[in-house]
């Protein structure tokens, strides 16, 4: 994703769906053949389009600028009374191609519900499994065996302040190990265009100041590129609790692999829909532009 304006967020640019428009105009074109035949498609999308933008208007004004009921039904009904009237009167042309449109946006529509829906049963699930990042940090302190802290940086990017990086959880539950040096990265994108270097970073002890431990919460604004090596050379700078060199420093990813299973909140159909949504994402290693020799990938299995 491409932002095109340092004034609007929301003005983006995505090379893929370009491509992918591009294509599915020309197949509209080739398919129907003739303006005549591609106007009832057209005319269909353009009435639903408006009233659907008419819905949405009024459920701002009730969520966001908490109207009264009365005013949005009132505003609502001579809104929509028009715009569905014309909307039903394109349904005469559904066999003639006003189904496209209508197809097009059920697709779209199922697909977005079920990868947003998918998100968060599967955001559930991994707090779950990672557990909270500052218990998991007491319990390095006192487990037996102590956990044996290894020369080096590892920097293991994280969602979020409130759970344990898998990346790191595995190092300790299965290594015993981790380095002397851990910073647990979390990268928060902002609605700003730029943020300056003074005010990027947070940093947090994680309440010790002797076990080598940080968490830092790294600011990006939505113009800019990320580029964690250089985050992490400005954390030095900044000074932590221990000094390190970030040449040395080591990259973990925490990568889940969602494992298919019979439990609630979302049909198995869905959920093999939801699949093929995660193998378009990009792939983290380059999106954070790490280093690919010094970069890790650890994590666990979910039942999904």
């Amino acid at each position: 994703m491409i932002h095109t304006s340092e004034r609007e967020y929301g003005q983006v640019y995505v090379p893929m769906v370009n491509w992918l428009l591009m294509g599915a105009v020309l197949a509209l074109v080739l398919a129907f053949q003739s303006f005549a035949k591609l106007a009832f498609a057209f005319d269909m999308a353009v009435t639903g389009t408006i009233a659907i933008t008419t819905i949405l208007f009024f459920f701002v004004v009730r969520h966001r600028w908490l109207r009264p009921v009365w005013l949005l039904v009132l505003g609502a009904s001579l809104f929509l009374a028009l715009e569905l009237a014309f909307f039903g009167a394109n349904l005469t042309k559904f066999a003639h191609g006003a189904w496209v449109p209508l197809l097009i946006g059920l697709i779209l529509f199922t697909v977005m519900t079920t990868w947003f829906r998918g998100v968060q049963l599967v955001m559930a699930e991994r707090f779950q499994v990672e557990g909270p990042l500052q218990g998991f940090v007491d319990d390095i302190r006192t487990m037996d065996p102590p956990v044996i802290r290894t020369p080096g940086t590892g920097v293991f990017i994280s969602r979020a302040k409130e759970t344990a990086p898998l990346a790191m959880r595995a190092c300790v539950d299965h290594l015993h190990a981790l380095q002397q040096h851990a910073i647990v990265l979390s990268l928060e994108s902002l609605p700003t265009p730029r943020i300056s270097p003074a005010d990027r970073l947070e940093i947090d002890d994680l309440r010790y100041s002797d076990d080598g431990i940080t968490f830092v919460r790294a600011k990006h604004a939505y113009a800019e590129h990320y580029d964690v090596p250089a985050l992490v050379r400005q954390i030095a700078e900044a000074g932590i609790e221990s000094p390190f060199d970030p040449r040395d420093a080591s990259f973990y990813l925490s990568r889940v692999e969602l494992t298919p299973a019979d439990r609630p909140g979302m049909s198995r159909w869905r959920k093999r829909l939801f699949f093929v949504t995660g193998l378009i994402a990009a792939e983290p290693a380059d999106y954070f532009r790490l280093p690919r020799d010094r970069t890790i990938t650890l994590g666990a299995d979910i039942e999904f």
